[in-house]
């Protein structure tokens, strides 16, 4: 029987069992992409991300991130899990090039194990929704969504995974929140949206720019720990709604996973990319058995 090496790596965070848990194959040659979803099921993490060779010649690796049920093109606590993980093995700190599904992009390990990632240029546009129907998908009150939404409204928010970015008022109105997660999934469908990103400026740590949640149920992500795709899409989302007006702060930090026990810290930095960094720690590193490939046949009775 085959096997492969399998690790698990909590991201953003420093701290074990905190942050956002990654799965991660680091040699994924060979691998099938059924053989990469049933490994990712079997894991049942967020994301589990597979490295192999690149064939690009602009590249160093591959990188393909799986959730339990479909193949996404971009992820970004499996990635800084991924660096984490390669400086733990010895990988020298510097810059290097990584193909996904979006194209290549540049990661930057730095020498105490922090972990940079260029995301994709962001695309952010406004949606128009009735706030009582993003309101009852979430669980939360109307009010608390239009009070929020003076100057920076619904919209669509990607670097590379689009998401639906929800202002709300406070910390206690996003800490209540009872999503319906068959409405979240109707309205995401709709979109063409990951998940919905609700955030607040009404953060727990002084140091902090906003506390956020994110719900991506149609994904097989009812609601994701700390969330780096979504990150860099807010702060993209907020810079080009001019949210803190001639003043953008050199680095937005990101609180996140509260509410699931499993907290952590994004930092981001727009400095004409969007780049997105943390740390990470593996928790668990072992052996799976490679699951068998598949005949596609139709059995008949």
């Amino acid at each position: 029987m085959d096997t492969t090496r399998i690790l698990q790596i909590d991201a953003f965070t420093d701290e074990p069992l905190a942050g956002n848990p990654a799965g991660l194959v680091p040699d994924a040659d060979g691998l099938t992409a059924d053989q990469m979803q049933a490994i990712a099921a079997e894991m049942a993490v967020s994301e589990t991300a597979f490295v192999s060779a690149s064939d690009d010649p602009n590249a160093d690796r591959r990188i393909r991130y799986f959730t339990p049920t479909q193949e996404v093109d971009l992820c970004g606590h499996a990635t800084i899990a991924t660096f984490a993980h390669l400086h733990d093995e010895g990988v020298e700190p510097g810059t290097t090039a990584l193909e996904t599904n979006v194209g290549v992009l540049e990661i930057e390990l730095e020498a105490d194990g922090t972990v940079w990632m260029t995301q994709d240029a962001p695309q952010i546009r406004a949606v128009d929704l009735e706030y009582g129907r993003v309101a009852d998908a979430l669980g939360v009150e109307q009010a608390a969504l239009e009070g929020a939404s003076d100057d920076i409204p619904l919209a669509m928010a990607s670097t590379g995974v689009p998401y639906l970015v929800v202002p709300i008022t406070y910390l206690s109105d996003l800490g209540s929140a009872e999503p319906d997660m068959a409405a979240i999934e109707a309205l995401t469908d709709e979109l063409g949206a990951l998940g919905v990103y609700l955030f607040t400026f009404d953060a727990l740590e002084r140091e902090s720019t906003l506390h956020g949640r994110l719900f991506a149920p149609g994904a097989g992500i009812p609601e994701d720990p700390v969330t780096g795709t979504a990150s860099g899409a807010v702060s993209a989302y907020l810079d080009h709604f001019g949210a803190f007006d001639d003043d953008f702060p050199e680095e937005v930090r990101l609180e996140q996973g509260h509410y699931v026990d499993r907290p952590g810290i994004v930092r981001v930095r727009l400095e004409g990319d969007v780049r997105v960094g943390g740390r990470g720690v593996t928790v668990l590193d072992g052996s799976l058995a490679v699951p068998a490939e598949t005949d596609d046949e139709i059995l008949e009775a």
